[in-house]
């Protein structure tokens, strides 16, 4: 049975906190629009991600990527907060509940769609970094090769290393160190958002258990309505029998005693 349909079965039997707590209401409306921002963060970040690694890929790119992946983290910690407080609202309605269960589990969705995201941005980032870091250590062996080489030879590499400076070499190593701390921040967030996960799983399996309990009463409440219209359908007919019965032996004893009558009287 799906949220939509338990809802709709208990709309007539509210019990318990106010439909129209503004408390309550101010809340969940501003979990929703979190979460939309979220899941609208989340397409945007897809796109850019799957750029990573190919020929469109640029620092532009990445310092977006991680400036996107950073307000997410912040996003996804402020929801969380609101789904604890969510949650520790007592005496609530039917329908209080069903929201209530609704946005933890939207929030849940959400999340795992972000981690998955950010792991998928993790492996691209280790493994173009490697390739960087595979790159300019051949370099710099082979420079280190050279130093056996003839007079020519080193004449000629005197004036390579005047179009590549040594500056740059440093550069290229700036910027490899830079993307691996940009991968350990990752590394981190990943890190710090399980927790997160784990926190809003266990409160969507407990409110699971407490709709699936909801959901065997209204099973067993109409299970139950199903079978006394059944009986009582076979108690009405069992009625009609006897009453039919009772006619024909009503109608056989006149004619009996009819013929009785009549013998008499002629006789």
């Amino acid at each position: 049975m799906s949220y939509d349909q338990l809802s709709s079965l208990e709309s007539g039997n509210r019990r318990g906190g106010y439909t129209d707590d503004p408390a309550f209401q101010d809340l969940q409306y501003e979990l929703k629009g979190k979460l939309q921002s979220l899941l609208s963060g989340n397409r945007k970040l897809a796109n850019d991600v799957n750029v990573l690694g190919t020929k469109k890929d640029t620092p532009r790119l990445r310092e977006r990527v991680h400036s996107s992946m950073e307000k997410s983290r912040e996003l996804c910690r402020e929801i969380g907060e609101g789904v604890k407080r969510l949650q520790s609202w007592d005496e609530l309605s039917k329908q209080q509940k069903y929201e209530q269960t609704k946005v933890s589990s939207d929030f849940q969705a959400a999340l795992q769609e972000f981690q998955g995201l950010q792991r998928k941005a993790l492996e691209k980032e280790k493994a173009s970094v490697s390739a960087a870091r595979a790159a300019h250590d051949a370099e710099a062996g082979h420079a280190e090769g050279q130093g056996g080489a003839p007079l020519e030879q080193l004449q000629q590499q005197q004036q390579v290393s005047q179009l590549a400076p040594q500056d740059e070499v440093d550069f290229q190593e700036s910027l490899i160190i830079e993307r691996e701390e940009e991968i350990r921040n990752i590394e981190q967030g990943v890190g710090d958002l399980n927790v997160l996960f784990r926190q809003v799983a266990q409160i969507v399996d407990e409110q699971d258990v407490g709709i699936r309990t909801i959901a065997d009463n209204v099973e067993n409440v109409q299970d139950n309505t199903r079978q006394a219209d059944i009986e009582t359908r076979q108690a009405a007919r069992y009625q009609k029998a006897a009453r039919n019965k009772s006619c024909c032996l009503l109608l056989i004893l006149a004619v009996i005693l009819t013929i009785v009558i009549l013998a008499i009287v002629l006789g």
